[in-house]
C-alpha cells in the first residue's frame, strides 16, 4: 500500500476547503499572502534569495523549484533558462510533479494558472507545500498532521491561565497562545505574569517579535492581520504555529531524554529505600529473636505454684501479644525482599544483598531457633506446674499424717482436740513423751498380782495398737522419699521430721520389747485379771484406730482430673457409708463390755481405782470419735459434690473447646487448599487473580475473632489445670500454626502475584502471554508443588518453542538458562523465576547504552556534562542526586567542574561501582 494514499485524500479534501474558503473571506487572501511569503522566504534565504510578489515571483518556476530544493533537501530536474511561456509552464509542471511524487495528489492546480499569476492557484499550491513538508510529519501520541499539531499546542499551554487552544483561528486573537508557546519553552524571553488578555495587541507583538528576533521565526503576520477580522485564516495560523513547533522540536528531544533519566533515577532512588527498609527491618527482628531465645530457653523451676503460673501467663502474653506482630514483621520482610529482586530484575540491576547476617535464610534460621526454644517451653512449664501441685498434695499429705503419728505417740487426744491444722509447722511437732513416758513406767514394781497381769494385758494391747500404726509410719516415710524424689524445695525439713519420727519409732519399739520382757519376768508373780477388761481393750483398741482411720480418710485431700476418678471416689465413701451400721454395732458391743465391767465392780465392789488397766481408751473417748466420724461424714459428701460440679464444668470446657477446634482446623486446611487452586488456574486475568486472592485474604482476616474466641476457651482449660482433651485431635498448638502458615501463604501468594503483573507491566507481556506461561507450568508441574525439576524445565521450554538440542551444545545452553532461573543450585524452578525469565525472553527494558545516549544529549553531544546542565534539564532532586554520584571527567577535552555521566550510567546497572 502506498503509504501517501491517506494523504492524497486529505489533500483533495482540504483542496476542497480552499476553494471554498477563497469564495468566502477575502481578507483570509490577504492574511495568507503575508503569511505564506514570510514562510516561502524564511526557507528562501537558505539558498541567498527571497520574493516580494507571490503570485508573480514564483511564474517562472525557477524558485518555487529551489524553494522545493531547500525544504526537501533533494535536487530537481534542471530548469528550464529560457523566458518563453513554455519554458515557466515545464518549470512548474517539474515542481508540480515533485509534490505529486511525494504523494499529495493536486486537485484543480495546473502550471498554466501558476504561469498566469493566478492567485488563488499559487495560494492554493503554497499551502499544499506548507502541508506536506512543514506540517504531515507532527506526530503526538499517535495523531499526526493539523490534529497532532493542535494537540500539541493544548499539551504546552495546559499549565497557562486564559489559555484554551481548541481551534487554529480564534483560540490565537488575544495573543496569550503565541506567548504561552515562548514561555513554556524559554521562560527568560518573556515575563507571561504581565500579560492581560484583554490587550491582544501588545500581546501579539510581543509574541511575533520575540520569535523575530530570538526563534529566527520571520514575521508572518502583523497584529492587526488577527485582532481586526472576526475569524483569522486558519491556514495561516496553522502555518505560523508550525513554525513554533519545529524551533522547539530540539527541546522537546532534550524533554524527552530528561524523562528517560528522571525514570532510571527515580527507580534507583526507591530501590535505594526499599534496601534501607529492608536492613532496618531485618536487623529489629533479629534482635528481638535474640532478646527472646534466652527468656524461652530459661527451665529454671520456681519453688511455688503462684510464680509457675505467672510464668505460664507472661508465656501466654508472649503468644498472644508479643509475637503476632513479629509474625507478620516476618512475612513483610520476605514481601519486601521479593518485590526489591523483581524491581532490581526488572530495570536490569544487580540482585540485593543485604548485610552479613540478614540474609532472608538467616531471619529463617533465627525464627526455626525461636520455634525450637518455644516449642518445648510451655510443655515444660505445664510440667512444672504439674509436679508443683504433686508436691503440694504430698507435702499437705505428709504433714497431715507426721501430726496425727505425733499426736498418737504424744498420748491420747482429748476431746474437741483436732488431730491437726494446716498451721502446723512442719519444724515443730509435739512432745514425743506420752508413750515413751508410759513404756519407761516402773510401776509394775508395786503392783499387785493383779495389776501385774492387768499391766500385761495392757502392754499385749498397746503391742496391737503400735503395730496397727506401723502401716502410718510406712506411709509416712514413703512420702517422703517421693517429695526428695519430686524434688521438693523443702526436702530438708521433711526429711528432718521424717527421721525423728523414725528415731522415735524406733525407740519405741525398743521400749515395748523391754517393758514385754520386764512384764513376763513378773508375770509368774500375777495370777488374776480382769477378762472383760481385756476384751474391752481388745475390741476398743482397733475400733479406736479404725475411727482414726475413718477420720484420717474424711479428711484427708484429694486431686482428680476426670470424672471417672471422682467417680470411683464417690462410689469408694458410699461403700464406706454401707459399713457404718455394722461399726455402730460393734461400738454398741463395746460399750456393752464396759458397761458389763462397771456392773460387776459395782456388784462385786472390786477396787479398780475406777479405770481399764488395759488401755486408756474409755468409753467418752469411743462416742467422742464416733460422732466425729459421724460430723466427718457429711463433709466429704459437700465436697465429693463440689469436686463433682467442677469436673463437669470441666467436661463442658473440654467438649466447648473441641467443638470450635474440630471446624477451625479442617476450615484452615481447606483454605490453604483453595489458596493453592487460585494461584494455580488459569482463569481470568492476573488482577482478577489477585482480587480473588484479596477476597480471600479479607474473609481469612474476618476469620481470626474465632481463633481469639478458641484462645479464650484454651486459657479457660489451662486456668481449670485441664492437661487432656479425648474429643478432639487437636491442640491450640496445631490451630496456631496452620492459622499462622494460613496467613503467610495467603500473603506469599499474593505477593507472587503482584510481582508477576509488575513484571507483566514493565516487560510489556500480555495476558494470554501470561496464560500460556502458567499452562505450560502446570502442565509439566505433574506433583502440584509450584516448581519444576530439571527435565520438567527442560520439556517446558521446548513446549514453548526453545531450540534445545540433546547434545553437548544443547546441553551447555541449557545450563546457562539453568544458572540464571536457579542461581542458588536448589534443583527446581519457581514460577516467579520461570516468568522473570521468559520475560526477559520476550520484552525489552533500558539499558545502560540509552541511559548514556539521553545524558549526552542533554550535555549536548560532550562527553562530560556541567551542574547547571543537569540542574537546567532535571528535577532538583535527582539533578542532585547525579551530582553527588558522577565522578569528575578525567577526559583531555574536560573543563573545570565537568562531570563524567557514562561512568555513572554504567554504575546504575552494575556494571561498574557506583
Amino acid at each position: 500500500m502506498d503509504p501517501y494514499d491517506d494523504g492524497e485524500q486529505m489533500y483533495m479534501q482540504q483542496e476542497d476547503d480552499w476553494d471554498r474558503d477563497m469564495l468566502l473571506d477575502p481578507a483570509w487572501e490577504k492574511q495568507q499572502r503575508k503569511t505564506f511569503t514570510a514562510w516561502c522566504n524564511s526557507h528562501l534565504r537558505k539558498a541567498g534569495t527571497q520574493i516580494e510578489n507571490i503570485e508573480e515571483d514564483f511564474r517562472d518556476g525557477l524558485k518555487l523549484m529551489l524553494l522545493l530544493e531547500v525544504i526537501s533537501g533533494e535536487r530537481l530536474a534542471k530548469p528550464e533558462r529560457g523566458k518563453m511561456k513554455v519554458h515557466k509552464i515545464s518549470n512548474v509542471n517539474k515542481a508540480l510533479d515533485f509534490i505529486a511524487g511525494k504523494g499529495v495528489k493536486l486537485v484543480s492546480i495546473g502550471a498554466e494558472e501558476i504561469v498566469d499569476g493566478n492567485a488563488k492557484m499559487t495560494l492554493g499550491m503554497i499551502w499544499t507545500i506548507i502541508l506536506r513538508f512543514a506540517i504531515q510529519d507532527i506526530s503526538v501520541e499517535e495523531t499526526s498532521a493539523k490534529e497532532g499539531l493542535l494537540l500539541w499546542c493544548q499539551r504546552k499551554t495546559a499549565p497557562y491561565k486564559n489559555v484554551n487552544i481548541q481551534n487554529f483561528h480564534i483560540s490565537w486573537k488575544d495573543g496569550l497562545g503565541f506567548c504561552a508557546l515562548i514561555h513554556r519553552h524559554r521562560p527568560e524571553l518573556i515575563d507571561y505574569g504581565k500579560l492581560r488578555k484583554d490587550d491582544p495587541m501588545t500581546n501579539l507583538n510581543t509574541a511575533f517579535d520575540v520569535a523575530e528576533k530570538y526563534l529566527d521565526i520571520p514575521k508572518m503576520l502583523d497584529a492587526e492581520d488577527i485582532v481586526g477580522t472576526a475569524r483569522p485564516d486558519e491556514k495561516a495560523i496553522m502555518t505560523y504555529v508550525s513554525s513554533f513547533y519545529h524551533a522547539f522540536s530540539g527541546a522537546q528531544k532534550a524533554e524527552t531524554a530528561a524523562n528517560r533519566i528522571c525514570k532510571v533515577l527515580a527507580v534507583n532512588q526507591e530501590n535505594e529505600q526499599l534496601m534501607t527498609d529492608y536492613e532496618k527491618l531485618a536487623s529489629d527482628l533479629l534482635e528481638w529473636i535474640r532478646r527472646t531465645i534466652p527468656w524461652l530457653e530459661n527451665r529454671v523451676p520456681e519453688n511455688t505454684m503462684q510464680a509457675m503460673q505467672q510464668k505460664l501467663e507472661d508465656f501466654r502474653d508472649y503468644r498472644r501479644l508479643h509475637k503476632p506482630p513479629k509474625v507478620q514483621e516476618k512475612c513483610q520482610l520476605e514481601i519486601n525482599f521479593n518485590t526489591l529482586q523483581t524491581k532490581l530484575r526488572l530495570s536490569n540491576r544487580p540482585a540485593f544483598m543485604p548485610s552479613e547476617g540478614q540474609m532472608v535464610s538467616d531471619i529463617n534460621n533465627a525464627w526455626g531457633n525461636l520455634e525450637g526454644a518455644e516449642k518445648g517451653y510451655e510443655e515444660w512449664l505445664l510440667n512444672e506446674i504439674r509436679r508443683l501441685e504433686r508436691l503440694d498434695h504430698l507435702a499437705e499429705k505428709f504433714r497431715q499424717k507426721a501430726a496425727i503419728h505425733e499426736t498418737w505417740t504424744e498420748g491420747k487426744l482429748k476431746r474437741g482436740d483436732a488431730p491437726w491444722t494446716a498451721s502446723t509447722a512442719l519444724t515443730s511437732p509435739p512432745s514425743p513423751q506420752g508413750k515413751e513416758e508410759m513404756l519407761r513406767h516402773r510401776d509394775f514394781e508395786t503392783a499387785s498380782l493383779s495389776e501385774i497381769k492387768a499391766l500385761l494385758k495392757k502392754h499385749e494391747a498397746f503391742e496391737s495398737d503400735l503395730a496397727a500404726h506401723q502401716d502410718r509410719v510406712e506411709q509416712i516415710a514413703a512420702i517422703a522419699q517421693e517429695l526428695n524424689e519430686l524434688d521438693y524445695y523443702d526436702s530438708p525439713s521433711v526429711n528432718n521430721r521424717c527421721q525423728r519420727i523414725c528415731d522415735q519409732w524406733d525407740n519405741l519399739g525398743n521400749l515395748t520389747r523391754q517393758r514385754n520382757e520386764a512384764l513376763q519376768r513378773t508375770e509368774k508373780l500375777l495370777e488374776t485379771i480382769d477378762q472383760l477388761y481385756l476384751e474391752f481393750a481388745k475390741r476398743a483398741a482397733p475400733f479406736n484406730n479404725w475411727m482414726e482411720g475413718a477420720m484420717e480418710d474424711l479428711q484427708d485431700s484429694f486431686i482428680v482430673h476426670t470424672m471417672e476418678e471422682i467417680q470411683g471416689l464417690s462410689t469408694a465413701h458410699e461403700q464406706f457409708k454401707a459399713t457404718l451400721p455394722d461399726a455402730d454395732k460393734e461400738r454398741q458391743a463395746i460399750l456393752g463390755i464396759h458397761n458389763e465391767i462397771a456392773k460387776i465392780v459395782q456388784t462385786y465392789h472390786v477396787n479398780m481405782a475406777g479405770v481399764n488397766p488395759y488401755t486408756a481408751i474409755d468409753p467418752q473417748e469411743i462416742n467422742a470419735k464416733w460422732e466425729k466420724v459421724r460430723q466427718l461424714v457429711p463433709h466429704r459428701d459437700r465436697a465429693l459434690l463440689e469436686e463433682h460440679a467442677r469436673q463437669q464444668n470441666n467436661e463442658r470446657l473440654r467438649r466447648q473447646f473441641a467443638g470450635q477446634a474440630n471446624v477451625i482446623g479442617p476450615w484452615i486446611q481447606t483454605k490453604m487448599e483453595e489458596i493453592g487452586y487460585i494461584s494455580m488456574e488459569l482463569h481470568g486475568t492476573l488482577e482478577d487473580q489477585l482480587a480473588h486472592l484479596r477476597q480471600y485474604e479479607k474473609s481469612i482476616v474476618n476469620y481470626a475473632s474465632k481463633i481469639e474466641q478458641l484462645e479464650g476457651d484454651h486459657q479457660l482449660i489451662q486456668a481449670a489445670l485441664i492437661f487432656d482433651n479425648k474429643h478432639t485431635n487437636y491442640t491450640m498448638e496445631h490451630i496456631r500454626v496452620g492459622w499462622e502458615q494460613l496467613l503467610t501463604t495467603i500473603a506469599r501468594t499474593i505477593n507472587e502475584i503482584e510481582n508477576q503483573i509488575l513484571t507483566r507491566d514493565a516487560k510489556g507481556i500480555t495476558q494470554e502471554q501470561l496464560n500460556e506461561f502458567r499452562a505450560s507450568f502446570n502442565h509439566f508441574d505433574r506433583d502440584h508443588s509450584g516448581t519444576l525439576g530439571a527435565e520438567e524445565f527442560k520439556a517446558c521450554l521446548i513446549s514453548l518453542g526453545f531450540d534445545i538440542a540433546n547434545d553437548a551444545q544443547g546441553e551447555s545452553e541449557f545450563a546457562r538458562i539453568m544458572s540464571v532461573v536457579d542461581p542458588n543450585r536448589m534443583g527446581v524452578v519457581t514460577f516467579q523465576a520461570f516468568i522473570d525469565f521468559m520475560s526477559r525472553e520476550t520484552a525489552d527494558t533500558d539499558t545502560a547504552d540509552q541511559v548514556m545516549a539521553s545524558f549526552k544529549v542533554l550535555a549536548g553531544d560532550k562527553n562530560y556534562i556541567l551542574e547547571d546542565e543537569l540542574r537546567r534539564e532535571l528535577p532538583p532532586d535527582q539533578a542532585e542526586y547525579c551530582i553527588a554520584r558522577m565522578a569528575p571527567y578525567l577526559g583531555p577535552d574536560g573543563v573545570p567542574g565537568a562531570l563524567d555521566y557514562m561512568s555513572f550510567s554504567t554504575a546504575l546497572y552494575g556494571e561498574s561501582d557506583l
